[in-house]
């Protein structure tokens, strides 16, 4: 029989997890010879010894024909192809699953994660990181989650860039529906990873699961906007267990997504600014990687326009969201004026329109 089929029984077992999986392996060397002789295994519960007497050889069938897909691979522990980061932490899976290219997920990576709701300025600077971080050779990996998972991995494509989206379902389904043609766009240039069987649905306690390979595939992990209960923060908490970099952008103090950052850096989380931030904690292990050469972020872009009416439009709104009536009491302009001049700046690039007519700058400056 195919050795993985009994990598994937043995996954695939009761009460069996990651930790349990590897105390398995250290003492009885393979998962083949645990199924040749299961009444020697010693410590297992009913449930578990009565499974290896009679494996679920259908569902392993099916994993074994998800593979046989162009494009599809699975990596074990017994692997030396197998991602020597994830390795080293307390609890590795004992199987990956791939969809994509396998090696990308051994090379330097940074993993960009936050809000599913996050403001279009968060979702902006989510994306401008990730491009610049991708064109600096680090690989860009998030979960495939609606907001700033989504833009990480579209800021990586827009670079032209390989990105890695760790999924907490079986890779024969796209969690959310809606990242379908993403999900297809990194499978063509990166890959789509999971450590759950073919079949798997998107079941709640998966999640952090998912959360502890996107760290510990990853150097650092940085987290754009993020809520005090939010997800987010168990993938920080997790890289820092597993001895990953933790980096946070702060926000507002009136933002409750900026709450969760703002824990973070209380906590000893890196502020980020700029990309440079990051690279000074990575710069270390930047240094062995020829390939990776950081890219200075650009300048802040001015409006076109040198009328001394749009600097001070600017100078009121600041960065932090406010409403147009209030923006028109603090610079004195009518409030025509200051709507015609709003569009031209948001179409420069200067400004956010957020819901509830409310704007901020979103000056260029560090943003990257």
């Amino acid at each position: 029989m195919d050795e993985r089929a009994y990598w994937l029984a043995l996954h695939r077992a009761p009460g069996v997890g990651s930790i349990s999986f590897c105390r398995l392996l250290e003492k009885y060397g393979s998962p083949a010879a645990i199924f040749a002789a299961p009444e020697r295994v010693a410590g297992l519960s009913g449930e578990v010894r009565h499974y290896l007497r009679q494996p679920d050889w259908k569902a392993v069938e099916q994993d074994l024909k998800w593979l046989e897909q162009p494009d599809h691979y699975l990596l074990t522990l017994a692997d030396p192809e197998y991602p020597q980061l994830l390795r080293e932490i307390p609890d590795p899976p004992p199987v990956l699953f791939i969809h994509g290219d396998p090696s990308l997920l051994s090379l330097p990576q940074l993993a960009i994660v936050g809000s599913r709701n996050p403001s279009p300025a968060g979702a902006e600077t989510a994306a401008q990181f990730a491009t610049y971080l991708a064109n600096s050779g680090l690989v860009i990996s998030s979960g495939l989650a609606l907001g700033i998972d989504a833009a990480a991995h579209e800021g990586a494509l827009a670079a032209k860039a390989a990105t890695i989206a760790v999924a907490g379902t079986g890779l024969d389904r796209v969690y959310p529906a809606r990242h379908h043609a993403l999900a297809h766009a990194i499978a063509e240039s990166g890959a789509l990873v999971s450590e759950f069987p073919i079949g798997t649905p998107p079941l709640p306690r998966n999640f952090p699961r998912r959360n502890r390979l996107i760290s510990g595939l990853s150097w650092g992990i940085l987290v754009v906007e993020a809520a005090l209960q939010s997800g987010s923060l168990i993938t920080a908490r997790l890289g820092a267990e597993q001895g990953r970099e933790v980096f946070a952008i702060p926000g507002s103090i009136h933002n409750p997504l900026a709450r969760g950052c703002h824990h973070l850096i209380r906590e000893g989380a890196k502020l980020v600014e700029a990309a440079q931030d990051i690279w000074e904690e990575l710069g270390a292990l930047a240094g062995a990687i020829p390939n990776l050469q950081f890219q200075e972020s650009p300048k802040e872009i001015e409006a076109s326009t040198d009328d001394p009416e749009y600097r001070l439009l600017l100078e009121c709104l600041g960065y932090d969201p406010l409403p147009i009536d209030r923006l028109v009491e603090r610079c004195g302009l009518t409030a025509e004026a200051v709507s015609s001049m709003l569009l031209v700046l948001e179409l420069q690039g200067c400004i956010t329109a957020l819901p509830g007519g409310h704007y901020l700058r979103c000056g260029k400056e560090g943003q990257s």
